[in-house]
């Protein structure tokens, strides 16, 4: 996956709380286990004017003008602005996989549902945890000022504006944080023994030659 580590983007908000994972990609769309192709049915039901199904033309579609990020003001945004509880629902991992193929690369919230949030780090999301507080304030700004960017800096953890007259600290698990700056997915954890994979191969059929017909 993408190495996470200095994201200068525009904000989109989304001023809903307890946004659950068929909201983020609804259940017809989960027939694919193909890691790809989800972008365009992100939080299908509220984008689009009609029922989408798999394989629709989406360009041909109606939008919901609406809708927050039809306004063209929020085109192009990577970094989504959520209240609480973001993610909550089943543990489909198709979730993450649609936001982040949308083209957002972190989620600013108050609070995350746990497997949503275990789901982001492994698909090159970054779920960010500020207070109520200091999301209130980041609703205020988005809707007052068009365009309104945050830069978001892993390695220093904390989120600012582009000009450093706001600074908002976050925490990250360590190994959630190497993971992201490495650009390393469970398959390129494995990836970095190969070595002592290949190694530990070639031993074993040394030792049990017979196992050699069987593989």
């Amino acid at each position: 996956m993408d190495k996470f580590t200095l994201l200068d983007g525009v904000v989109a908000p989304l001023d809903r709380a307890n946004v659950d994972t068929d909201a983020i990609i609804p259940k017809q769309f989960l027939k694919s286990i193909k890691r790809s192709g989800f972008g365009p049915n992100l939080f299908d039901e509220w984008r689009y004017l009609d029922h989408g199904e798999p394989g629709m033309d989406n360009s041909n579609r109606p939008l919901n003008p609406n809708f927050v990020l039809n306004e063209p003001r929020y085109h192009g945004a990577t970094i989504l602005l959520a209240r609480k509880n973001f993610g909550c629902g089943s543990s489909r991992e198709h979730a993450p996989w649609a936001l982040q193929q949308y083209g957002f690369r972190a989620i600013i919230a108050p609070s995350f549902a746990d497997i949503f949030f275990n789901n982001c780090f492994k698909n090159g999301l970054l779920p960010i945890v500020l207070t109520e507080a200091q999301i209130d304030r980041l609703f205020d700004e988005v809707k007052a000022f068009p365009g309104f960017r945050l830069v978001v800096d892993l390695e220093r953890q904390v989120v600012t504006t582009p000009n450093g007259s706001e600074a908002y600290p976050f925490e990250v698990d360590a190994f959630r944080k190497y993971c992201l700056l490495n650009g390393l997915d469970d398959i390129g954890l494995t990836l970095q023994k190969s070595d002592a994979i290949r190694a530990f191969e070639e031993r074993h059929l040394r030792e049990q030659p017979w196992l050699a017909n069987t593989i």
